[in-house]
């Protein structure tokens, strides 16, 4: 029973040991950040720089009309 505990508290110990080598790789070198500007942000330009948009300068400009700011 004991040698089972401690065979497991070991392969606990080593795989939190490995996650932590891993995030802490991850924080120092801004492996995260690096991988939003490089492949992500540039993904996400494309796909909305594609996007239809409503031309507002298109759109009549009536100056003698304003909105009614009344709430009814």
């Amino acid at each position: 029973m004991c040698k089972k505990l401690g065979k497991f508290l070991l392969k606990f110990l080593a795989i939190f040991v490995a996650a932590n080598a891993v995030l802490f790789v991850v924080f120092f070198f801004d492996l995260d950040g690096k991988l939003l500007f490089n492949v992500v942000e540039p993904f996400l330009k494309d796909h909305y720089d594609k996007m239809e948009r409503k031309d507002t300068l298109k759109s009549p400009y009536d100056i003698d009309k304003f909105p009614k700011y009344k709430y009814d």
